[in-house]
């Protein structure tokens, strides 16, 4: 599904120069789903063995589906509902190593084996978050919570 670009480097460089090139991507343009949409398809090709990157945004009640890229996904999620509300409610980084023994995960892609969402906040509002699913148990490490958190705050100075 994804087009991934192998990378030499160590994680941590890979992660400053996805970074650096959402930093490019995103100078100038003021439009917030341009952004989101260019953010996602960059993630999809940069990280390797994921199902599904994207965005909700939370529109004061509850989180709306954003651009992403992989299959049709869920549209709406409560605060507190599933990886994505717990995230989104607690605003705070969730890397989940098996969904199936996260109480109340929201199986959107029944292929979804691990998660991590970032919520997105800027000026201590919720805007939403960055959701990543991966077909493999345990995809996702602390490297990639402390990138891909980098990621969305860079992300978030363009929202």
């Amino acid at each position: 599904m994804f087009q991934y670009i192998h990378y030499s480097s160590t994680k941590q460089e890979q992660y400053a120069l996805v970074t650096k090139q959402l930093e490019a991507l995103l100078a100038g343009e003021p439009n917030k789903i341009a952004n989101l949409s260019n953010a996602s398809a960059l993630l999809g090709q940069f990280l390797d063995r994921i199902n599904w990157v994207g965005f909700y945004l939370y529109d004061g009640h509850e989180l709306i589906l954003g651009p992403f890229q992989g299959l049709p996904a869920c549209v709406r999620i409560p605060l507190g509902k599933g990886v994505c509300g717990t995230a989104a409610f607690e605003q705070k980084t969730i890397r989940v190593a098996d969904v199936n023994e996260f109480p109340g995960h929201i199986a959107c892609d029944a292929a979804s084996r691990s998660e991590i969402v970032v919520p997105l906040v800027k000026d201590g509002e919720l805007i939403g978050v960055l959701d990543i699913d991966s077909p493999e148990v345990n995809r996702f490490e602390e490297e990639d919570e402390i990138g891909l958190t980098h990621f969305a705050n860079v992300l978030t100075r363009f929202l």
